[in-house]
């Protein structure tokens, strides 16, 4: 019987697996740096760079900046501010053996994730400032991001040679709901070469490539495919499934593609209705492969509502879309 990490790395190679993945990247990824993990005296949350994080309710667990809280007031002086961890002072061997040991690496997939730049730019200053650099000082948000990318390398390195993974995780949500953040041609001359980098890296020691970008990103895709990214999630509504389905086909997995905040989101729908919505997704994403599922309702009237319909999203995988392709 095939195990669900080797259906999950022929999804990314292109292949049509035995079943139909239901994506899970946050239990797969192996949070593998270090130099995270403190708390501020308040509790937050503190990075490697010193900014402190929080989450709510309404960002489903990511973390967040905490308000009020900027780290980098001046791009021009990033290199006063802005300063990176030395990655050999680690006792990797150790520290690899402890966040292994509760993993079962034989079954699940070893996902390690790094590459975060515009992001960076606009938590460091804020996102209002962050971009305002990005057009009056491009010059030094590269150099800054430049500077980062060196210290994400040395990481991801260190983590190729202990955790030996098989899928790099990129992330950076470059968009919002409704458009991108930034323009394609910022994107190309400024972001782009750094995740290159890391693409590169990965792609030489044999390991495939996801992308983490959330909102209306469809515009990025031809450059992620060209880095050799091979799967592309949350995939959130707003881009067109069925143009980018026709376009990539199963050289570009689409690990989402469900309306989480969509209708069944509101009051009125019935069970039913929510059945036959999550049959028509399987339906038009799954044919000739590079899908995975990952319906949920994340806003609804209540707790009590969006467990009753989460539910049948996973009596929908198990009935019907993980078996999909023995069945059509």
């Amino acid at each position: 019987m095939i195990t669900e990490k080797e259906n999950y790395l022929r999804l990314l190679r292109g292949e049509i697996p035995e079943f139909i993945p239901r994506y899970r990247m946050m239990d797969w990824i192996i949070f593998g740096n270090p130099f995270r993990g403190k708390k501020s005296p308040e509790g937050y949350d503190i990075d490697e760079f010193g900014m402190v994080h929080t989450t709510n309710e309404s960002s489903m667990g990511g973390a967040m900046p905490v308000p009020g809280h900027i780290l980098l007031d001046d791009i021009t002086r990033w290199r006063d501010v802005i300063k990176t961890p030395d990655v050999d002072s680690v006792d990797w061997e150790k520290y690899t053996k402890e966040r292994l040991a509760e993993r079962d690496t034989v079954n699940n997939p070893v996902i390690v994730g790094v590459g975060d730049f515009f992001i960076k730019l606009v938590n460091f200053m804020s996102f209002t400032e962050g971009l305002i650099a990005l057009v009056e000082e491009p010059e030094e948000c590269y150099a800054m991001m430049e500077y980062l990318c060196e210290y994400y390398i040395k990481l991801l390195k260190k983590q190729i040679y202990y955790y030996k993974p098989e899928v790099l995780s990129l992330a950076d949500d470059i968009a919002a709901d409704q458009m991108p953040f930034i323009d394609l041609e910022t994107y190309r001359k400024y972001i782009k070469p750094h995740h290159k980098r890391l693409a590169d890296i990965a792609l030489d020691n044999g390991m495939l490539i996801s992308m983490h970008c959330c909102g209306k990103c469809e515009i990025f895709l031809d450059d992620f495919v060209d880095m050799g990214v091979s799967a592309w999630e949350p995939a959130q509504a707003g881009n067109d499934f069925v143009a980018i389905k026709k376009k990539f086909g199963s050289k570009l997995a689409i690990m989402g593609g469900w309306d989480s905040t969509g209708p069944f989101s509101l009051p009125g729908t019935t069970d039913d209705e929510l059945r036959q919505a999550l049959i028509e997704y399987v339906d038009t994403l799954a044919p000739g492969g590079g899908f995975a599922y990952m319906a949920r309702v994340a806003t609804t009237t209540s707790k009590e509502d969006a467990e009753h319909k989460n539910a049948i999203c996973d009596e929908i995988y198990e009935t019907y879309a993980r078996d999909w392709y023995k069945t059509h």
